[in-house]
């Protein structure tokens, strides 16, 4: 049953710039919010340090807040939130900024928190408190309005949403509104628009759109940028740091017993703490964190085999059989699919042609269950990159390159589609290209995607032995709209650098002016440990090699593989013989260091480490500094102890 008016039962939590007023918070206090000074850009970090997120279900109500920082102390502390009474927080600008996190209105919603106030919300945040229930609103006067008992009216919370997502917060949530649609008693608005050009991602859209009630056919003519949908998915997959949240939310949203939609279409990987237990000889930071890993492991293998589900697990040395992007674009996506997986850089298959993005773990058990998942439809930004990359440049420098222009570093793709064209595309492997739709994620992107073409038959042959026939339809239309369009010469790239802190302080690699000695060289992760990541490595190792270069003994030099497909093809060209002979250590496929979670996480502030991973933000891979560069630039800086490219390397 949806409402039309909501009474806020319990106090008002201000969170604020002055530890000593939280504190006053928590002791029964009641601030009036003239009085304070709000803080801005509280992140998911803040709200749900990293650790907590090892943790699901009701366990998560003592846990909101713990990270908030307040000028310079850190004045919640474990179960604060929930003892307090307090039903609606508000705090300044961008409220839940940061990398995709649902865990943190999850444990805003299990410590009591029903409506959440803000002067900005960072956008996947609010849709997860979307899908959660819980209410939202850049209304600042609604504070004075809730503590004089007023009921505030629904359409405060449902102000500037598509019809869907409306429907979706007037019934109390994802799950509510699907046990209502399932029941008759919910409808599915649609967009009612005439045939037109669409952009290649809003035909792929349009082709999955749900067109009626549950089980209704797929299609509806056109959609537009903002048009709230339920689109079929071709593919689900999960990872275990959010399958455990997922089953969670399952069980106590929709039940348990609750039969799951085509499980043959599910996937499941244990890509992201498999090396935890062999790796951490300790809890790091927090005590039962192990245990809580260890946890997660069987109950992820539990479900998977209680539902039919095909989990993609561990290997004996403590690898995996691929990390999940990696495996999605080697074994299973195909242009024109709909792919969600839990995780931001799921855009990784759009170098396919596929529209993949990132969803939460409310929307991926909601997903399960009925096969579809909510999108309100992106605007696209298309983004042509001319010219030809010069040799020695590689996609990874070019993605550098791009996060560097004002144009992305101030948040013109955020939320958007990114399309790639260009000539210089076409001379790209479709590996290459997955490095530039994998970070689309780290632009603030819905999703990247390119228009498949002779390449990606290619690949899908060499891959798969299949032969993939192309439509049509599988491109962008002539007269299609776009939000934006970026013409890129790419004759001007050059190598690039990250230098530590954000993917996007990008400086050509020529432009440092000191020598920046490397502890750690680390070649891994989703973007950094394809089969042509690889590639380029081996040309680097092998030029030192026959040389007499060997990686320095102060360094270490990580070479983690991205499958078990991606090895054996390493070991059967005779890149794994020379990484070794060159110094590397060779290490199974997983997201390891990436996430702070494997051999080449740094363990001191002073160490330096140059990676090919795809974020540099603090604490990502150890308290120490992390650049970020090509596989090839990592390779040469390894054996040159010293950050370092292999123009330079040569001819040094």
């Amino acid at each position: 049953m949806t409402k039309d008016s909501v009474n806020a039962e319990g106090r008002v939590l201000l969170l604020c710039e002055d530890p000593e007023a939280m504190q006053n918070q928590f002791q029964g206090a009641e601030l009036p919010l003239e009085s304070v000074r709000m803080r801005d850009y509280v992140s998911v970090d803040e709200i749900a340090p990293g650790w907590v997120c090892y943790y699901f279900g009701q366990r998560l109500e003592d846990f909101p807040y713990l990270g908030l920082l307040c000028s310079n102390a850190f004045p919640v502390h474990e179960g604060f939130v929930r003892r307090g009474g307090f039903s609606v927080v508000v705090s300044g600008k961008r409220h839940g900024v940061g990398n995709a996190r649902e865990a943190a209105p999850y444990a805003e919603h299990a410590a009591g928190i029903r409506i959440v106030i803000a002067e900005s919300f960072d956008p996947v945040y609010r849709q997860y408190c979307h899908a959660l229930g819980l209410l939202t609103s850049t209304d600042l006067g609604l504070v004075e309005r809730i503590r004089r008992g007023e009921a505030i009216p629904m359409a405060c919370f449902t102000e500037g949403l598509d019809e869907l997502t409306t429907e979706i917060v007037r019934h109390g949530g994802l799950a509510e509104y699907t046990k209502a649609r399932q029941d008759g008693r919910a409808v599915l608005p649609l967009p009612r628009r005439e045939p037109g050009p669409m952009t290649l991602g809003e035909k792929i859209l349009a082709r999955a759109a749900r067109s009626g009630p549950p089980g209704a056919p797929t299609g509806i003519p056109r959609v537009a940028p903002g048009d709230g949908l339920l689109v079929k998915a071709d593919w689900r997959f999960s990872h275990e740091t959010v399958t455990p949240l997922a089953v969670a939310m399952l069980g106590k949203s929709l039940g348990d017993s609750m039969p799951l939609s085509d499980p043959k279409t599910i996937l499941a990987f244990r890509d992201h703490l498999n090396f935890m237990g062999r790796f951490y000889t300790q809890d790091e930071g927090q005590p039962g964190l192990l245990e809580v890993a260890r946890r997660i492991k069987k109950l992820q293998e539990d479900f998977c085999a209680a539902k039919g589900i095909r989990l993609h697990g561990e290997v004996s040395d403590g690898g995996c059989e691929g990390i999940c992007h990696v495996l999605m674009a080697e074994r299973y996506a195909l242009p024109g699919q709909v792919i969600v997986g839990t995780d931001s850089h799921t855009s990784h298959s759009g170098a396919l042609g596929a529209l993949a993005f990132g969803v939460g773990a409310s929307d991926i058990a909601n997903a399960w269950i009925t096969g579809d998942v909510r999108v309100t439809t992106p605007a696209t930004v298309l983004v042509r990159l001319g010219g030809r990359l010069r040799p020695g440049v590689y996609a990874k420098d070019l993605v550098l390159h791009l996060l560097s222009i004002p144009f992305f570093r101030d948040g013109h793709v955020r939320g958007h589609i990114i399309e790639y064209q260009g000539s210089a595309l076409a001379e790209l492997q479709t590996d290459e290209r997955a490095t530039l739709t994998n970070m689309a994620a780290d632009f603030g992107a819905f999703a990247g995607i390119m228009a498949p073409d002779a390449e990606t038959v290619r690949f899908v042959a060499e891959r798969r032995g299949v032969a993939l026939e192309l439509e049509p339809w599988m491109a962008s239309d002539p007269g299609a709209v776009f939000a934006d369009v970026l013409d890129v010469d790419c004759d001007a790239v050059v190598p690039m650098l990250a230098s530590p802190g954000f993917a996007g302080n990008g400086l050509p690699l020529a432009s440092l002016d000191r020598e920046v000695p490397v502890d750690i060289a680390y070649v891994g992760s989703c973007t950094g440990a394809k089969r042509a990541d690889l590639e380029k490595v081996y040309d680097v190792v092998k030029w030192g090699l026959d040389r007499g270069l060997t990686v320095p003994l102060r360094v270490q030099f990580f070479i983690q593989l991205g499958s078990e497909d991606v090895r054996g093809h390493a070991e059967a060209m005779g890149w794994l013989k020379a990484f070794e002979d060159a110094g590397a250590r060779i290490i199974g496929p997983g997201c390891g260091a990436c996430i702070n979670a494997g051999p080449g996480v740094s363990t001191r502030p002073d160490q330096i480490t140059i990676s090919a991973i795809n974020r540099n933000n603090p604490g990502r891979s150890g308290p120490g500094q992390v650049w970020l560069a090509s596989p090839a630039t990592v390779a040469a800086s390894a054996l040159r102890g010293a950050i370092c490219g292999f123009e330079s390397l040569q001819k040094a």
